[in-house]
């Protein structure tokens, strides 16, 4: 039965997304025990992919697979998300951890091993070579999101004088490259990188041709202790694939190579869109109810908070609401314009922020430019709402009020959702994290007031 499921092609999927019918078969083989029929659908697969299949099932199904598939690939463990990896490191057995790990370049070890229990993180530094462990303690001792955490210890490397024969020769001769890496690194006696070379450079050139004389132009080293986030975006500003990474005396340490380096802007991007929800940044599928629970009962808690603060300001004007109906039932009205309007700000200013597009030069051409916006959708949909409030309720005075009130909500609703995250920024707080939460409260709290107060005065 396993022959026939052997080709991956066989499995139709969404795209590039695990087909459905192929997990159903890896549960099935699970339920009847057959690890024939298991190691024939995951052999074809990419580690990627059945990471995904591991994080699709249940707690008991991914203990039930991991005993019985014969050949668990290392680079799994990369591809899965922090809990379930945690989960995954404790069902493998010593040694199967131990030839897992070892396939591992020095950076995926550390990226596995960062955020572990101590138990499981010696569990992983045991399955290592003494060689391998001391490189990745080594990491391991710089700053959490630095560069010094995100390089890999395998580089490859020639002095200055060598030609592209001398290094074709090294490069066949060696035993100890690293699986994958896009340039020879030059350096100097006392191991300052120089220059490098793309292998496509290397590989088209004469013997004869010294390395210097073929240098890429576009050349970059990293700092230990720069910010990933500032790396990777280095990488997508500058177009590099790989770049050098030096300590404090400039020496080479290791390398920082692109994977890693678009893995960190997906994580950032992620990030921003869950923290942006009020979400934690750490969120996944697989997370249990009491995770889940944790992480997002902080922030539903602070919205309890601005939304009091919003009762606060309706109950002003307890008078009025009940003299005139209507009122109310247009309050939601209010509340949600001025909410998607100050969210679609946000949003934008957000992920200006991030991409660094967002800058003092630019500052206030982006806020004047988010104002005119809103106020022209604003008059757009007053006039809508005057018509709406004048012949459903037939106060043509209310149509008068609620348009207002438009207008100015969705001028402060852009401001707010400009302002808020710079200011966020400003005070070292994560925009994303904090501004949604803040912009609602002033889109809510500006919008009641003002359309009750204009009410208040016009009405009565």
């Amino acid at each position: 039965m396993a022959d026939k499921f052997n080709k991956q092609e066989d499995w139709p999927g969404d795209g590039y997304a695990l087909a459905r019918s192929l997990v159903d078969l890896i549960l099935i083989s699970i339920e009847t025990r057959d690890s024939n029929m298991l190691d024939a659908l995951l052999e074809p697969l990419h580690p990627a992919d059945i990471a995904d299949a591991l994080e699709q099932v249940s707690s008991s199904q991914r203990e039930s697979l991991i005993s019985l598939w014969s050949n668990f690939d290392g680079a799994i463990l990369s591809e899965l998300k922090e809990s379930v990896r945690e989960e995954i490191i404790l069902s493998l057995a010593p040694q199967i951890l131990k030839e897992a790990v070892r396939d591992l370049e020095s950076d995926d070890v550390v990226d596995l091993i960062e955020d572990l229990e101590h138990s499981q993180k010696k569990l992983v530094l045991d399955a290592l070579s003494d060689g391998e462990r001391i490189a990745v303690e080594q990491s391991l001792g710089y700053p959490e999101f630095s560069a010094g955490r995100l390089m890999q210890r395998e580089v490859v490397v020639a002095p200055e004088h060598w030609t592209v024969g001398d290094t074709i020769d090294y490069l066949r001769g060696s035993t100890s490259l690293p699986d994958q890496f896009y340039h020879i690194i030059l350096v100097s006696p006392a191991y300052h990188p120089t220059g490098y070379v793309a292998l496509g450079r290397l590989l088209s050139s004469n013997r004869k041709v010294r390395l210097v004389e073929i240098l890429e132009k576009n050349f970059r080293t990293v700092p230990s202790f720069q910010d990933e986030e500032e790396v990777a975006y280095a990488f997508n500003q500058y177009h590099l694939i790989s770049a050098p990474v030096v300590d404090y005396d400039d020496r080479l340490i290791g390398v920082i190579t692109i994977d890693d380096a678009m893995s960190v802007l997906g994580e950032e991007a992620q990030e921003d869109i869950l923290r942006l929800a009020g979400v934690s940044s750490d969120a996944s599928i697989s997370d249990n109810t009491f995770e889940t629970v944790r992480q997002r009962f902080p922030w539903l808690a602070i919205n309890l908070g601005t939304a009091i603060l919003a009762s606060v300001v309706i109950s002003q004007f307890e008078i009025i609401l009940t003299q005139i109906v209507a009122l109310a039932i247009l309050m939601p009205i209010i509340a949600s314009m001025g909410g998607n309007a100050g969210t679609q700000s946000l949003t934008v200013a957000v992920r200006a922020l991030a991409t660094k597009d967002l800058t003092r030069s630019n500052l206030w051409r982006t806020v004047r430019r988010e104002v005119v916006a809103s106020l022209i959708n604003g008059f757009i949909f007053a006039v809508f709402m005057s018509f709406i409030g004048m012949f459903w309720f037939g106060i043509p005075l209310l149509g008068f009020v609620i348009g207002v009130a438009i207008v100015i909500n969705l001028a402060i609703a852009a401001l707010a959702g400009i302002l808020i995250p710079i200011g966020c920024e400003r005070l070292g707080v994560d925009p994303a994290l904090a501004s949604g939460t803040f912009v609602t409260t002033v889109t809510d709290v500006v919008g009641f007031f003002v359309f009750l107060g204009l009410a208040s005065l016009i009405l009565i």
